[in-house]
């Protein structure tokens, strides 16, 4: 089973990029992340002619998410955290597929610090965590999949020192990353590669990605029955270099049936 995930940066703008490499890596699962477009602007028929069932939560100019799969029809479980009844902000949707809970999220940026949007995000982490031990205590494989919008550490970053003040790198964020990680979820990509430098954001000034000046962003955090079937992981880079392109690039998962 190969699960995928993708920051669009854009669904309907970029959706030649996404078709393109739907065809070309044939992920089974695919978690989508900003998608730039309201509920009706979803291209829902344009995705089942590729041969992807979809489930999405849209957001007029910024934010949504979706989950794409080859697998059928998909079994919804939640939109949204709880925690906040005034968050009306499209950042995470769930679903039962193939056997596998799959959590779909978009976490906030929190530009700028200090402020009201770093606060949101550090609460939105919060709520995060909460239903992930919710989620622990169920007897399924969970996946909980996306861009964080965190630099988990100083092997994430082509400089480190560079980001000591950017909010992707805030250590209060990253503590609440740290301790989601404690209670027992692991991190698919540095679980395979501990000492490897990966990234999956190469902004797009100054050439970042000719430079290779990237981030590693988007992640998987996989429950000990999840994890104990993963068999593999990488990004498709070479993604981010293509025409009109993401800023970021495909991430994937393989895992044993």
């Amino acid at each position: 089973m190969k699960i995928a995930t993708y920051n669009i940066n854009g669904i309907n703008g970029r959706l030649p990029v996404l078709l393109r490499w739907l065809e070309v890596a044939a992920p089974d699962v695919v978690c989508l992340q900003e998608l730039k477009a309201p509920e009706n602007r979803f291209p829902e028929q344009t995705l089942l002619k590729a041969g992807y069932h979809a489930i999405w939560h849209g957001e007029k100019s910024w934010n949504g998410v979706a989950i794409l799969s080859k697998y059928g029809e998909i079994k919804e479980t939640r939109r949204g955290l709880d925690g906040d009844s005034h968050d009306l902000q499209s950042r995470y949707i769930e679903a039962f597929i193939n056997g596998v809970v799959i959590g779909c999220l978009y976490l906030p940026n929190g530009n700028p610090f200090p402020g009201p949007k770093f606060d949101y995000k550090l609460q939105w982490i919060e709520r995060l965590s909460a239903h992930a031990k919710k989620l622990q205590g169920f007897d399924l494989p969970v996946a909980l999949i996306g861009d964080y919008n965190i630099i988990p550490a100083e092997i994430d970053t082509y400089k480190p020192e560079k980001y000591l003040k950017n909010v992707l790198f805030r250590p209060e964020s990253r503590r609440l990353f740290a301790a989601l990680l404690d209670t027992g979820w692991k991190d698919a990509i540095r679980h395979l590669y501990p000492e490897q430098k990966i990234y999956t954001f190469w902004d797009y000034f100054r050439n970042a990605y000719g430079r290779d000046a990237g981030l590693r962003l988007d992640h998987f955090l996989l429950n000990p029955a999840l994890a104990a079937r993963l068999n593999g992981a990488g990004v498709d880079r070479d993604v981010r270099g293509w025409p009109h392109s993401s800023d970021h690039a495909p991430v994937w998962i393989l895992l044993d049936e």
